[in-house]
């Protein structure tokens, strides 16, 4: 391309901007901690949209705005540029054309209908589907006190069996919603929601609807408007599970999706919104086990954080039979080998991943200056790793697998650190 027409290319990660708008009245009272949650911001990935090098051609000064209700997610979509090239052998890129392709076709383009639409589903939205979950963040200085150093302090909260906000109504609660496709209304509501599994998960792609069995937590930030009745809904996020047959009367789920919004992220909410996905697996007996469809590194962090807390909250490090064969203790291996399968069942956790949670926890109590434990453990990090990678290892000279599985164990250990240390 030459250098003449190289100025008229966009970064359309760059110049996509997206943004979660609240009626004016519930903009006055967010706390000054709580702007990010409507200002602008942008996509992680476009590629889906505009392609593999996201570029978007024939525009200088080129800015495209995408609000989305806070709410109900009713998009505005608005293209505004400084120039768009004439030339019809090099035309410019059909931006809003690509853009229909993956969005609900009755967005607007009027300011004033999506004011209009913002103030109406803020007195009247309200999410979809069974509550599931709940928790509270107290209040904090208001909008324009001033921030001084570390984190603000809140108020305590005080709320009911229910979670409604018995005290002090500056509190901010976060609510989970259960769906499915039967759900009254959530078909279309997804509809609208799901532009950020695009936007937001590398390799991210739609579910097909005519698949029955979809299951989905939609998490929202609620708030009540000072010296009124009224409770404004948010959305934050949302994760996506899948049922499939598990012999011989089960089901396996299958985490598909799960996308925290920029605005929400680093604040703790997709550890609640796992953990009461956990939760809800744990209460049903037809579910055998929960797996996770190719994570991402970021989401696998969380993933094995939440994990982690919950098998030392449920006392397994505390179990005799945590240490066998890695510690002083001498009992069989065997019966270890049946008490792994007992727990790993009863919390519904993969095979994979729970030997992987173990290892971490034995790895936290290892007694580095004893050899013979250090070795133990070697041993035995090893020895599931090379049943993992059996196909592989075994086209290995010996030499070659010593050296694989050597260089292997000191990768994962060094994860395993990582993590431990960002969780305990």
């Amino acid at each position: 391309m030459s250098e003449d027409l190289a100025e008229w290319l966009s970064d359309s990660n760059e110049v996509l901007n997206l943004q979660l708008v609240r009626d004016a009245e519930d903009e006055d009272v967010l706390q000054y901690q709580d702007q990010q949650a409507i200002e602008p911001f942008n996509p992680s990935f476009t590629y889906p949209i505009f392609g593999e090098h996201e570029k978007i051609f024939g525009y200088k000064g080129l800015d495209i705005q995408l609000k989305f209700a806070s709410g109900s997610l009713r998009q505005y979509l608005s293209i505004n540029y400084d120039a768009k090239i004439t030339s019809t052998a090099t035309p410019a890129d059909e931006i809003e054309g690509q853009l229909y392709k993956f969005i609900p076709p009755d967005y607007t383009k009027s300011e004033l209908d999506f004011k209009r639409i913002v103030e109406r589903d803020a007195e009247t939205f309200k999410p979809l589907g069974e509550k599931i979950g709940s928790y509270v963040r107290s209040s904090a200085p208001a909008k324009g006190k001033s921030k001084g150093k570390g984190k603000a302090k809140g108020k305590e909260v005080q709320v009911d069996g229910n979670g409604e906000i018995k005290e002090d109504e500056g509190a901010v609660v976060f609510e989970m919603y259960k769906s499915t496709w039967s759900t009254p209304g959530f078909r279309e509501y997804h509809r609208r929601m799901q532009l950020f599994i695009l936007l937001f998960i590398e390799g991210g792609s739609y579910v097909q609807e005519d698949e029955d069995s979809w299951e989905f937590i939609t998490l929202f930030e609620r708030r009540k408007r000072p010296n009124s009745d009224i409770f404004t809904y948010h959305f934050v996020g949302y994760t996506s599970v899948y049922p499939f047959w598990c012999y011989p009367d089960q089901v396996r789920l299958r985490l598909s999706q799960f996308v925290i919004l920029p605005p929400y992220q680093n604040q703790g909410h997709g550890s609640k919104l796992y953990s009461t996905l956990f939760a809800s697996m744990l209460s049903r007996p037809e579910v055998a086990e929960l797996t996770v469809e190719d994570p991402a590194e970021a989401f696998e962090d969380l993933r094995d954080r939440n994990d982690l807390r919950f098998l030392v909250k449920e006392g397994i490090p505390s179990d005799p039979q945590f240490n066998v064969g890695i510690g002083e203790e001498k009992r069989s291996i065997n019966s270890r080998g049946e008490w792994e399968d007992s727990i790993r069942k009863k919390y519904k956790i993969a095979k994979r991943q729970f030997d992987r949670l173990l290892e971490m926890l034995l790895l936290r109590d290892l007694n580095q200056l004893n050899e013979e434990q250090v070795k133990r453990y070697r041993l035995h990090v090893k020895a599931r790793l090379f049943r993992f990678n059996y196909e592989m290892l075994s086209q290995m000279t010996p030499q070659e697998r010593k050296d694989a599985l050597a260089k292997t164990y000191e990768s994962v250990v060094e994860d395993y650190e990582r993590i431990l240390e960002m969780t305990f």
